[in-house]
């Protein structure tokens, strides 16, 4: 194979690809492209970074940094420029050949590009334009891409990146202007902010051009958490700004791992993961679930349950809009009970037309019965012997000992 052949690029891409395993950011494309023949291979919309796709098939992406030389001093960052570390650059034919090799034996099914900073902004992403352009010029690379946007590149730097690129993603890395300064003075918010603007511009109006790229998979973002004392309500209030403004694809939440001795980061003992997938669940309410930030968070509230998941802390909170008759109640009303999810909700709503239902029916639906049960009645039945509108703490203790750290919502 050609890394084994090359020691010299074995150890490039091991370096590399181990710079880069701390940018989440890394999604489904939402793109779907066929192979027409004369180009090889094709762009599924499940292109996840070694992940799941919802038929169950595990996937990945070749996640590399260009280089991880870097002109920065982020303070969370492996690859800022005090540290000690190696130091190693590809060539954009190295890279194109790499990914090209990778996916022709089946390793990957498409490649995400980040990296440092080397020179400056725009040199560095002309390079690893000039990789996609090989990749997909030379090879007839058709699979999936996604771009890593280096801040303070210019927009005709940027223009050109969207060309070739399914999906390109800059990060935000910090809740607010004041953590950013301090933890990476290089960077300016206002100038990530202008750049994805610019970028949501962009793609529109360039979603209808048939030429196959132009980012068609919209851009994401990430988020550090808990390196900074920023509340739930504060990450989510931006998350929420975000997806309205600049349309972004996802927010991604990354819990803080502690990678250098810096007196400007907190002395975690383990990463926030907990925090983070509260984090993920709260950002699927406001995106799948017609949830407004407020309902979940708020000024007053400002950081979500870590023992509960924020629907069902929801519920809890209001529990005089429960139970909810499944039978007659409106999608949007049934897909606020917990454990019910919009497939799950679509399914009843279908259905009921021409049966009723048991619990054992809901269950076959996908209804987590061991939480539903509490919020439901079916024609005016109830199927719980704790009524919502009473025995609140008896609920909370009886859910606390039936709910699972789990993503079922």
């Amino acid at each position: 194979m050609l890394i084994k052949n090359s020691p010299g690029l074995y150890e490039k891409i091991s370096l590399l690809a181990g710079g880069a395993k701390f940018d989440v950011s890394c999604a489904s494309s939402g793109v779907s492209r066929k192979n027409n023949h004369s180009n090889m291979g094709n762009t599924s919309k499940f292109g996840i970074c070694h992940s799941w796709t919802s038929d169950g098939r595990c996937i990945s992406l070749l996640k590399i940094l260009f280089t991880n030389f870097c002109i920065n001093d982020c303070a969370y960052c492996i690859n800022r420029k005090k540290n000690d570390i190696p130091r190693t650059i590809l060539s954009p034919e190295e890279l194109a050949k790499v990914t090209y090799e990778f996916y022709r034996r089946n390793y990957i099914e498409g490649l995400f590009l980040s990296s440092g900073i080397i020179n400056n902004a725009d040199k560095t992403m002309e390079m690893m334009i000039d990789a996609l352009k090989i990749l997909r010029i030379k090879y007839k690379f058709n699979g999936y891409i996604h771009l890593k946007i280096i801040p303070e590149s210019s927009q005709s730097t940027i223009l050109e990146a969207i060309k070739w690129a399914d999906r390109v993603s800059i990060n935000i890395e910090l809740p607010t202007e004041k953590s950013l300064s301090y933890l990476a003075p290089d960077k300016k918010m206002t100038s990530i902010i202008n750049t994805m603007n610019f970028i949501s511009k962009t793609i529109e109006d360039l979603k209808d051009d048939k030429s196959g790229y132009n980012a068609k998979g919209g851009q994401s973002t990430q988020l550090i958490i808990g390196a900074t004392p920023e509340s739930d309500f504060e990450i989510l209030k931006l998350s929420s700004l975000l997806y309205k403004k600049n349309r972004l694809k996802r927010v991604y939440y990354s819990g803080y791992i502690p990678v250098n001795n810096d007196s400007r980061l907190p002395a975690l003992s383990k990463p926030p993961l907990l925090r983070e997938h509260r984090l993920y669940q709260a950002d699927w309410l406001m995106r799948f679930y017609g949830f407004n930030i407020d309902e979940i968070v708020s000024p007053d509230n400002p950081y979500l349950n870590e023992k509960f998941d924020p629907k069902l802390d929801w519920a809890l909170r209001n529990l005089d809009f429960f139970p909810v008759d499944i039978a007659k109640a409106p999608y949007e009303m049934i897909l606020r009970v917990p454990g019910i999810g919009p497939t799950s909700a679509k399914r009843i709503i279908k259905l009921r037309k021409y049966c009723s239902f048991t619990l054992n029916d809901l269950k076959k639906l996908g209804v987590v019965i061991k939480r539903a049960k509490y919020f439901i009645t079916i024609n005016g039945k109830s199927y719980s012997v704790d009524k919502v509108e009473k025995n609140r703490e008896r609920l909370r203790n009886n859910l606390s000992e039936s709910v699972q750290y789990g993503l079922a919502l």
